[in-house]
Formats: C-alpha cells, sequence, structure tokens
C-alpha cells in the first residue's frame, strides 16, 4: 500500500517529519517497509513560455522552440506534437540530471543548438504520460522551479498490512491511525454535488437475487459526462500510488479507491440492457469476457453483475468489455457495493485472477461505507467529467448492519498487558478509533467497534488495540508466569542431541516446506498402493505444487540438493528433522517424526597429501553409526531386502535394533536422481525417530578401565560372497561366552587368486576378562569352538596357511 503524505494531510494534522511519521505508524502495527522523496532531482528543472516556433531546417519532424526562460530567451529543439505557441512547459537546463539517470547537456542537433530540452510528464516521474510534453498552467512564471510552482514535493510511504487490517488500504484508513496515534481530528473528504430535477428510481433499477454474496449494492448515476484525461493533480496521485490514468471516469473510481479504500465501477449506462442491475450467480460452463479481453470459464459460485439481458462484470474483480466507458459515453452508472469475502475469494481462485478490488473484498471493507464512496465518486464526476447527478441514489440494503458488542474488563485488559493503565484513558485511546464506548461500572466497558473495523470482534482485539496506541514500546519487558511440568519431552532432548553431533561433522540443517506437489511420490517411483501416496489434500492450497501434505522427507533433501547443484555447489552434507504425514483410515492424519539426511559430491577436496574421495555407501553409514553410538543404540544391524522407493537396489539396507526397525539407509536410485535432474551419486539415512525414542540411553555409564590384558587372535576366512560382515559378527559374538570384548572385520578381498562366488574376510577377535588374566589354552578353546561355529553356520574354511593364533 502506497500513499501519499501529502494526501494523508488533506484529511489530518500532521506535525511529524516524514521519518518519524513512519516510526510512528510502525509502531502502531502498521509496518512502513519504505519511504519515497517524490519530486526530487528537478532542481534545474524551470517553468517555461513558448514565445515562437519555427521549423527545423534539416528534420521534417523537429521544430526549434524559443523560449522565455525567466532569465532570458533561450532556442531548444523539440519533436514533441503537442507543442504550440504561448504554452507553458517545464525546461530541463543543461547540467539537469533526470530521475531516469539522463543527463542534460547543451547540444548541437542537426546542426542547430539546443539548449536543455523539453519534458514529457514520464521523464520526470510524475506520471507514464508520453504523450507529448506537459502542459503547465499558464499563470505559472517563467523562470520558477518547477517543483515548487506545481508543489511537487511530496513523500511516500510505502506500508505493509497484514491481512486484517484491510480498513487501512486507503488514504482514510492511514489517516484514522494517525489521528488515533496524535489525538487529532479526522476530516472526511468532501461529497457535495448539485443534482438535476431527474430521480434515479426513474432511470435505473437494481435487484439481489443472492443477498448472500451480495448483502449490499448502492449505484449513482450521472449524464452529460466528457470523458477525456484527468487532472495532473490526480494523475500525478495514482502514478505515486502504482495505477496507471485511463480517463477521467476510470481514474475517479481507483482514486476514490485509494483514498476510500471502496471499490467502486463504472457502466456506459447506455450499454446496460433495460437499463437495469441483476446481481447472481453464473452457471456452471458460462464464458464472460473481461476488461482485459480474457475469456474466463466460470462456475456456478462465481457471483456476476448481470444487466436485463447479459452479464456485464465479475462481481467484485473486474468490469467487462461489453459496458466499459470508451471515449463515446456520456451517462455513467457507479456501482458501489460490498459483496461476500468467501465468494470473492472463491471466485478469484477459479478465474486465477486477482486484482486491486478483490484484494479489498476478500478480506472483508467496510459495508457501512458503500454510500459515501458512491457519493464521493459522484461529486468528483461532477467536477472533472462535467456531469449532471441524478437525484438521489440507489440502495439495497436488505439487512443492515449492527456493531458487535464486547464487554471489555479493565483489570483483565491491564493484566494482559502488564501495565496499569487508568480506565479513562482506555476510553479515550477507544473513542479515537471511532469505536463507541460506554461505562458499564468501575470496571467493566461495553465497547462496539465501527463497521470498517470487522476483525475486532473479542475482548482480547480489544486489548490490541490498547497496547498499538500506548505503543509496544512502553510495554515493560517482563517474563512470563510459566508454571513447571514435571513431564520431560525427551524427543526435544534427542533433537537437540542429533543435530549437535549432525552438525559438530560438517552437516547443515535444512527446513524444507511440508506442502509438495503429489509428483514427489511419482519421482521416488511409489506404487499405486505405497504409503508416499496416502497423501493429506490441502482444501485451498497455495499452488499444485503444494497441495499435499509431504509423506516423505526424502523430496525436500533431493530438492534442495537440485537448487544448490545449479548454483555451483554439488558437495553437500544436508539434515533435516521433521514430521511425514500418512493419511490412513482414521479422520487425522499418522504424524511420524523423521531425520533424514542427506550426503552427495566430494567427501573431501583435493590436496597435495590427499586425493579427491567421493561420497560412498559407508559414509553414510559410518554416519548412522555415529549417530547410535551417540544415542546408545543397541547392537543396531543392517538388513538387506528389497529396496524402499526411491532407493537403488545394490548399496540398501534396513536398520534393526532389539527386533524394531528403525530405519533405513542407502545410494538413491539412478531414475530418482534423473527426476531432480542430478548427476552425482546421493546417499540418504532415513531414522524413525518414534522407533528410535524407546531404545535411547538417556543416561550414560562409566566402564571403568580394564585391569587385565586382552588376548587378540586373527581368522581369515573363505566363505560365500553373499555372506555379510554382520552375521559373521554375531556368530563370533554367540560363542564368547562373556569374554569377547570386541570383532573387527580388517580386510575384505575379492579376485582372482579365490573363487568368483567366493570372498576372504580378516577378523580380529579381542579376548578380555574383567576378574582375571585369561590363559593361552582357555582363549584357544574358546577360539576353536568360534572357528567351528563359522564353518557349520556358513560353510566357510579357513584360508590355506592362515595363522588363527597369536
Amino acid at each position: 500500500m502506497k500513499v501519499s503524505l501529502r494526501w494523508l494531510k488533506e484529511s489530518v494534522e500532521i506535525d511529524q517529519a516524514p521519518p518519524e511519521l513512519a516510526e510512528m505508524l510502525t509502531m502502531a502495527g502498521l509496518e512502513v517497509e519504505g519511504l519515497e522523496h517524490k519530486g526530487q532531482g528537478l532542481d534545474n528543472v524551470t517553468v517555461s513560455k513558448i514565445l515562437d516556433i519555427h521549423p527545423h531546417p534539416r528534420a521534417d519532424r523537429l521544430s526549434i522552440c524559443q523560449l522565455d526562460a525567466g532569465k532570458g530567451e533561450v532556442s531548444v529543439v523539440c519533436g514533441a506534437p503537442n507543442i504550440s505557441k504561448g504554452m507553458v512547459v517545464p525546461l530541463a537546463l543543461p547540467g539537469t540530471t533526470l530521475p531516469n539517470g539522463m543527463r542534460i547537456k547543451e547540444s548541437k542537433i542537426r546542426g542547430e543548438l539546443s539548449y536543455g530540452m523539453l519534458l514529457a510528464e514520464d521523464e520526470m516521474n510524475l506520471t507514464d504520460d508520453h504523450a507529448g510534453i506537459m502542459v503547465l498552467p499558464h499563470d505559472l512564471t517563467p523562470g520558477e522551479p518547477l517543483s515548487g510552482a506545481m508543489d511537487l514535493e511530496d513523500w511516500i510511504l510505502e506500508i505493509t498490512l497484514t491481512p486484517n487490517r484491510i480498513d487501512c488500504a486507503s488514504a482514510i484508513g492511514i489517516a484514522r491511525e494517525i489521528g488515533a496515534l496524535t489525538k487529532k481530528p479526522v476530516t472526511m473528504p468532501d461529497i457535495r454535488f448539485e443534482t438535476s430535477d431527474k430521480k434515479i428510481d426513474d432511470l435505473a433499477q437494481v435487484t439481489i437475487i443472492d443477498p448472500e454474496g451480495c448483502p449490499r449494492y448502492s449505484a449513482g448515476l450521472a449524464e452529460g459526462v466528457t470523458i477525456g484525461p484527468s487532472p495532473f493533480w490526480m494523475r500525478y496521485r495514482l502514478h505515486a500510488s502504482g495505477i496507471r490514468a485511463i480517463n477521467n471516469v476510470v481514474d475517479i473510481t481507483n482514486y476514490v479507491l485509494l483514498e476510500l479504500g471502496q471499490s467502486l465501477h463504472a457502466f456506459d449506462y447506455y450499454e446496460l440492457g433495460d437499463r437495469r442491475i441483476v446481481v447472481k450467480r453464473a452457471e456452471l460452463g458460462d464464458v464472460f469476457t473481461t476488461l482485459d479481453g480474457q475469456d474466463r470459464d466460470l462456475n456456478d459460485q462465481t457471483l456476476m453483475i448481470c444487466d436485463g439481458q447479459q452479464q456485464v462484470a465479475v462481481a467484485g474483480i473486474m468490469g467487462g468489455l461489453n459496458s466499459e466507458i470508451t471515449e463515446n459515453t456520456t451517462t455513467v452508472l457507479v456501482e458501489s457495493a460490498y459483496f461476500s469475502p468467501t465468494s470473492i475469494r472463491r471466485s478469484s481462485k477459479w478465474l486465477s485472477l486477482a486484482t486491486e478490488a478483490s484484494y479489498r473484498f476478500e478480506r472483508d471493507i467496510d459495508v457501512e461505507g458503500t454510500a459515501f464512496a458512491l457519493k464521493r465518486s459522484l461529486a468528483l464526476i461532477a467536477r472533472l467529467a462535467g456531469g449532471v447527478v441524478a437525484e438521489g441514489i440507489i440502495d439495497c440494503y436488505p439487512r443492515p448492519w449492527s456493531a458487535p458488542e464486547i464487554i471489555l474488563r479493565v483489570d483483565k485488559a491491564n493484566e494482559f498487558l502488564g501495565m496499569s493503565i487508568d480506565k479513562r484513558e482506555i476510553v479515550d485511546s477507544l473513542s479515537g478509533l471511532n469505536m463507541e464506548v460506554e461505562e458499564q461500572d468501575h470496571n467493566k466497558l461495553l465497547v462496539k467497534p465501527p463497521a470498517f473495523r470487522g476483525d475486532v470482534t473479542r475482548e482480547a482485539d480489544l486489548f490490541e488495540e490498547i497496547a498499538r496506541l500506548v505503543g509496544y514500546d512502553n510495554i515493560p519487558v517482563t517474563l512470563p508466569l510459566i508454571r513447571p511440568t514435571e513431564e520431560e519431552q525427551p524427543e526435544l532432548s534427542l533433537r537437540d542431541r542429533c543435530k549437535a553431533l549432525l552438525v559438530g561433522i560438517g552437516f547443515t540443517e535444512i527446513i524444507t516446506y511440508s506442502f509438495v506437489s503429489p509428483q514427489s511420490a511419482d519421482m521416488l517411483g511409489a506404487e499405486e498402493n505405497s504409503d508416499l501416496r496416502s497423501f493429506v489434500k490441502l482444501l485451498n492450497p497455495l499452488s499444485q505444487e503444494q497441495s499435499v501434505m509431504r509423506t516423505s522427507l526424502i523430496p525436500g533433501l533431493l530438492s534442495t540438493v537440485r537448487l544448490n547443484t545449479v548454483r555451483g555447489q554439488t558437495d553437500l552434507r544436508i539434515f533435516e528433522w521433521g514430521k511425514s504425514y500418512i493419511q490412513g483410515s482414521e479422520e487425522l492424519p499418522h504424524e511420524r517424526n523423521i531425520l533424514a539426511a542427506l550426503v552427495t559430491g566430494m567427501r573431501s577436496r583435493q590436496t597435495w597429501y590427499g586425493k579427491l574421495q567421493e561420497f560412498d555407501f559407508y559414509d553414510i553409514k559410518g554416519i548412522a553409526e555415529n549417530i547410535f553410538e551417540e544415542l546408545g543404540i543397541p547392537e543396531p544391524e543392517y538388513g538387506r531386502t528389497a529396496p524402499k522407493e526411491g532407493f537403488g537396489p545394490r548399496e540398501y539396507a534396513r536398520i534393526f535394533s532389539s527386533g524394531t526397525e528403525i530405519g533405513v539407509l542407502g545410494g538413491v536410485s539412478k531414475e530418482t536422481l534423473a527426476g531432480y535432474e542430478l548427476e552425482n551419486k546421493a546417499y540418504i539415512l532415513e531414522l524413525d525417530i518414534d522407533a528410535l525414542l524407546p531404545l535411547v540411553a538417556w543416561v550414560k555409564k562409566f566402564t571403568s578401565l580394564a585391569k587385565f590384558p586382552a588376548v587378540r587372535r586373527d581368522i581369515s576366512l573363505i566363505a560365500n560372497r553373499s555372506l555379510e560382515s554382520a552375521m559373521l559378527i554375531k556368530i563370533i559374538r554367540g560363542m564368547g561366552k562373556g569374554l569377547i570384548e570386541s570383532v573387527d572385520v580388517f580386510d575384505v578381498y575379492q579376485g582372482e587368486q579365490i573363487d568368483p562366488a567366493k570372498k576372504a574376510l580378516a577378523v580380529r577377535i579381542s579376548y578380555r576378562s574383567s576378574k582375571r588374566t585369561l590363559t593361552d589354552d582357555e582363549v584357544n578353546t574358546i577360539h576353536e569352538k568360534v572357528i567351528g561355529e563359522i564353518r557349520r553356520q556358513t560353510g566357510g574354511r579357513l584360508r590355506d596357511g592362515s595363522p588363527h593364533t597369536d
């Protein structure tokens, strides 16, 4: 929302400097994002008068203008089509730098000296008009600085509004806020105009068939209108507010929109069939051509403005080509209505069409303000377009609005704000916001908010208004009183431990949207009955790309990799802690806490002492083992089964502990990588936090250093290639009788010296007792049993010549 400071000063007295005003509004909840000083850069642009015009001797389309520049006569070459003798025009003298960066200097154009440049409005960033040289009022004095002569200097405040403060999407709305904050009265715009002896009821009719969609419709009529350009002051304000000028009548409707926040629409009266307006819903399959020339497919929920024969506008969004204001229009019917916010929001979404009007109607404008805004537009039409206004207005308002009644407790307000505000100060503050306040007793106030404050519906809303006016910066900073709870939250503690560990080994945490596209399941290769397709669908999604809740964190990780890859960052270690949402048979979805980590690219950079090393399966497995060691997860096991969606078939494992599946890890499938346009391999670890929680060792126990020496034995074994080292370790530990301290696989060989279907494994076993020193005989006895059990369960054999004792 952009608003002119000069415009605000027409409604309320403002003593603050622009930066101070911006700070005051920001602290009151209306964030001023920017301040633009208009009229700057025009110091060397002066008023001049064309004394004479001669054709350029060497250019058919150029003229030589002799100008009175105030301090003397100058000659300027100009090619504008609208210049004439006696015109008063702006002259940029040599040395001037225009807002667009152009620097004016004395030069020769086709051999003729030009002392400066005559300017159009857009060249000075006053409006977007470039049809010709700007024509100034005849009473201006040549040589006078243009900025001062035309009173161009102004400040534009760019204000960011929260959705509930649509009442401030207008100059009057901001002026009301300033008035409340500074305790200054607010003056409303002039709506006085003379009327003809013709009554509007004899000229037009309005029928509301759908009062739910249109609770109020006001209309007025002006005859004898002359369509033409708006005066400069109006075009200047519209341009500063970001709206393009079209013609005087259309500009008036836009001007009132910015001034009062009420969207208006002007119809060519003689293009309305039967000279009547009918408000009703469209029928499914209807097609309507809007002002932008686009054919719009309507549904049966789209509220339409019709005449006696056809549709003429999409209610609250955009008018139609068949009734627009043209240069031939002489009689205008002006619409000022209130439409249901829900109806407009649905229609805008359906049509994929958002306008200044729909922005306001969607957020619930002032239902009581339609008649005032209508009269303001009619007054401007009479003044600027020569219109003669018909007597009276049509105002269809079947169910008039009544103000809600809210009980405000003074002690509760002070308790809520942590302050001691006097009741009289509260009454004055709320009254300054145009609220009716009645004292019920020493503690209670009955408050009735105005219609333009539809966001104030309960006592807590009044607390907020009091806080705004008192000043958020005046509220003392205190810590809230919180009752301590004995309930522990293990999930939060686990999250912090996991995050600290991953960050410590070089990972970066990411946070992605919980809203994803349904195609995310396709990208992972999910089957039709997969949980990955059990989406929770959003009723009102922002877009198709964010229309369902995620069923996995993997799409977010891969999307982040793609985003970084296109920016040249291919070596990544990232993780996310978040929820997945699976829609089951119950009403609420099944939510799971998930920790997902991904590595891709190079593990280390090339240096003089080392080579480039790419991440592989064992890197992601090592990260999992680091987490399990930190959390004290007992004996995690890795099992090879059919891979989960999104993972490749070769490098993949499911993770178990104490018989419970706690996660998966592996390489992303080639198909999934191709779907995300990724070339480098990527490896993912996904842990089910809810399954992991019961297994976590929350207290770390100290184990004293061993008092007795260890005895180590190595085994070199040839076994089938399908044998997993985890099974081998399990067999060894099972035979240890509590005397095996550790088992480590320290070598694996597959090559020409052994059968291609076999592999060689080298295992080191450490035997130790916590009570005594083990003898060689004890160790040899257990070791031989271990070897025998390995042979029995795996079919493996010791390598020839391989020692199995120290």
